[in-house]
């Protein structure tokens, strides 16, 4: 529903509100309305999917507790799949309740914060405790806090990177897959250097603040393909997923690795527009305004 996220599902037409990791509307009125009693019939399905990505978060927990860290990454994954389609179908059911976002900001704040840093806790960084956990912590502490500033500013006019179409740092659940790449690479090549405890710490921190920074990212909506390669897109589309299922844990290190690529054509991207925009609002504040009569 909301997140990503803002990283991190998605009332009435009057409000605008957008969603942390798609960029489209959301709707919420956090509080601005009364809550009513009880949920509605039509709003049990998204929250159902909220629900259900909470507990593929949890249960990754488990899975690397029992040392099954293949499943566990996997149950994240399908965490993201999730969070990413209750916003879609509250909106399509007109089922958008502050109940949801609620619930939809808790859930993304276990499943793309507490369970990918207990997962590489438990993978690589419990062989450092202290260096490990500070670590694993500010993985955790970050996307709450992505989280929390989305939900913060949700309602604000002034949002520059909102009103150009992009993101601001990187969204919640496509953290906690980028968080997650060297556990991939040490999947798929058996290589114990990927397990390395200090580059895991390393990598997490750096993945850790990318969440909470003021960097424009590209957002779902921001991705407009031109019309004359649209057909070649949707083939590329069709044989990403083939390889996700052929070899999934490879192209899971390069969808990360073109997502690494494409942060700074977002920066790029977005200062092109926000200097038309800057050299516009400065003309609006010096024009002279005319004399009144006297």
């Amino acid at each position: 529903m909301i997140g990503e996220a803002a990283e991190e599902g998605d009332l009435p037409d009057d409000i605008d509100l957008t969603d942390e990791d798609d960029g489209e509307t959301s709707g919420y009125d956090f509080g601005r309305r009364p809550l009513p009693r009880g949920l509605t019939l039509r709003a049990l399905v998204p929250n159902a999917i909220t629900s259900a990505a909470l507990c593929c978060g949890l249960t990754g927990i488990r899975f690397a507790i029992g040392n099954d860290f293949s499943s566990a990454v996997l149950a994240v994954i399908l965490a993201g799949m999730l969070d990413g389609l209750d916003g879609r179908v509250a909106r399509a059911m007109r089922a958008q309740s502050r109940f949801g976002a609620e619930l939809d900001s808790l859930s993304d704040a276990i499943a793309f914060g507490v369970a990918p840093a207990l997962i590489l806790y438990l993978w690589s960084l419990q062989r450092v405790p202290q260096i490990g956990w500070i670590a694993a912590l500010a993985l955790a502490v970050c996307c709450a806090l992505r989280l929390a500033r989305f939900n913060a500013q949700i309602d604000m006019a002034d949002q520059p990177h909102k009103s150009a179409g992009f993101l601001t740092g990187v969204p919640a659940p496509m953290g906690a897959g980028l968080a997650l790449m060297p556990l991939y690479l040490w999947i798929a090549s058996g290589r114990d250097e990927f397990r390395n405890p200090f580059i895991v710490a390393v990598w997490t921190v750096i993945i850790a603040f990318l969440m909470i920074s003021n960097t424009a990212t590209l957002g779902w909506s921001g991705l407009r393909p031109r019309r004359a390669i649209r057909l070649e897109v949707i083939g590329l589309s069709g044989l990403v997923f083939a390889a996700l299922l052929i070899e999934h844990w490879w192209t899971l290190v390069g969808l990360c690795a073109v997502y690494i690529a494409l942060l700074p054509v977002g920066v790029v991207r977005y200062r092109r527009i926000k200097q038309p925009r800057t050299i516009e609002r400065t003309g609006a504040r010096t024009k002279p305004h005319p004399a009144g009569d006297a």
